[in-house]
Order: C-alpha cells, then structure tokens, then sequence
C-alpha cells in the first residue's frame, strides 16, 4: 500500500527544490553534497521520503539560505517523535492530525474560522470533553488522550508560543449548547477573557448571524511561515483528522476567503463585548 506523504515533508520538500534550481544546482549536485544517489535527493523534493535536519541545513547552506529560514524548514522536517509528548498519542491521533500539530506549532501567523464550534486552542477541557463525547469519529477508548492532546499540549504549546493568531467564530458556535450548561458558561468566559487586553498577540472576531452567508468556507486553518511567503498550509477540520492543503493556489484561496470574512465580522472591540455579554446571559439563564 503507497503511504499518503507528509504534508510537512511536501512543504519542505518543494522549498528545497525551489532554493536548489534558484541557485543553479541540479539534482546530481544536490546528491553530490549529500553523498547519495540523485533518486533520494528527488523523493526527498517531492515529499516522498523525509531528511535529515543535519542533511536539510548541508543543502540550505548550499544553496545560500538565510539561517532564520534554514532554522523554519528544519523544525518543520523534523521527525514528530522529536516532539517528545507526540509519542504518547500517536497510536490513538489520527496522522494528518498529528501531522498539521507540529506544521502549527511551527508557524508564526495562524487564521483560524470556525463556524459551529468553538476551535481546539480555545476550548476549556470540559469543553473538549463533551465535544469528544458527541463526536462518533473518536473511539470512546481515545477521547480521553483526544483532549489531553487538544488542552493539555497543543493548546499549552499553542498559549506558550504566542503566534500571531486571528481566529473568526461564528456565531453559532456561541449559542450550540456543548455538554451541561456550566460547561457553556465557562467556556464563554473563557473566551470573553481571551479577547482582552492581557491577549494582545491573540485576536478573536465574532461573524455574527446578520452577516448571512459569506463563503462557503468550513472550519479551517491557514497557516503562514516567517520570512517563507511564498509557503503556507492549509487544515480543513473533519473526521479522522481532517486533510491538510498545501499547494500555493489553495492557500491563496483560503487566505482570501479569510479576508473576506473578515469584513464581515465585528472588529475586535466589537466582539469582546459580544462575548462578555454572551457569557453574562448564559449565566442569569442557568440562574
């Protein structure tokens, strides 16, 4: 059976492709500097085998790439047990979403829309909890491992970190009921907190119900690399993981999706107020 390659090991691998023929070397220089056949340098390029993070920077260097982004591509290709805590779960996650944790944990900028839900990073792990519980694509043996993946680490990674994030909820994901209504309640606190001031790298937006349909778009990330514009990956959430896109004009397609929904939706300001009233109303109705 052919294995579906890393999304990560496509990104790297075209990158690497790209300095190789703007430097003017072809593959049989390539695999002249890494002392191997040309057929490895080539599967390598086109995602079908990983590199080493030793073997990337011998040809980055090469090739007169800047550190900053050998030092992007080479966290990127490295191997995901490098990211210690992954080991723990990567019997019970599915590959694309282990795969799309570590592209994420990686990028400096991240667009985020979720229409019906409430996104991974923000949940509550009571939240996560009873969206596990609900969701028939997690086995019930795997939802305990599913939120400590989604709270625990990659959110605590996510929080730690502080990447430039953008997140666009609509607001059905506001008002569908998740779990016990204090589940709800603090959830909606949670995110009226996150909105404030001591957040500054982190701006939430609110679609609200009047904007109507404004893309066809479904839950998804976009993903963007420091000084890598012409690199980006797209997630589009669903069962076993969701897919994970990363040719240029996808990319571009959903970065302007984004965009346009953008104009659509509360300003920042707008929306902090929307949830801070959200989560006061919850609360006198659960009273």
């Amino acid at each position: 059976m052919t294995q579906t390659p890393s999304v990560r090991h496509v990104l790297v691998g075209s990158m690497l492709r790209s300095y190789r023929e703007a430097a003017g070397y072809k593959l049989d220089d390539a695999a002249r500097i890494l002392e191997c056949d040309r057929s490895k340098v080539s599967r390598i390029e086109t995602g079908q085998r990983g590199v080493r993070p030793k073997e990337l920077r011998e040809l980055l260097t090469e090739y007169s790439v800047a550190t900053a982004i050998q030092d992007t591509l080479t966290a990127l290709a490295r191997p995901r047990d490098a990211n210690a805590w992954w080991r723990d779960y990567r019997q019970v996650l599915p590959e694309a979403y282990l795969d799309f944790a570590v592209a994420e944990g990686v990028a400096s900028r991240i667009a985020l829309y979720a229409p019906l839900r409430i996104p991974e990073l923000l949940w509550t792990p009571e939240y996560g909890q009873a969206v596990a519980a609900a969701d028939p694509s997690v086995p019930e043996d795997a939802e305990k491992a599913a939120v400590e993946a989604a709270v625990t680490y990659r959110g605590a990674t996510f929080f730690d970190r502080q990447p430039d994030c953008t997140v666009i909820l609509g607001e059905a994901a506001l008002h569908h009921r998740v779990g016990h209504p204090d589940v709800m309640r603090a959830q909606l606190a949670h995110l009226a907190e996150l909105s404030g001031p001591d957040y500054s790298w982190l701006t939430i937006r609110v679609l609200p119900f009047s904007a109507g349909i404004c893309s066809a778009a479904g839950e998804c990330s976009v993903l963007q690399f420091n000084e890598l514009s012409d690199m980006g990956l797209v997630h589009v959430a669903g069962p076993q993981g969701g897919v994970c896109l990363s040719t240029p004009s996808t990319v571009d397609a959903y970065a302007r999706a984004f965009r346009h929904m953008s104009g659509y939706s509360l300003n920042a300001k707008q929306s902090t107020l929307r949830l801070r009233r959200l989560a006061r109303c919850q609360l006198r109705t659960d009273d």
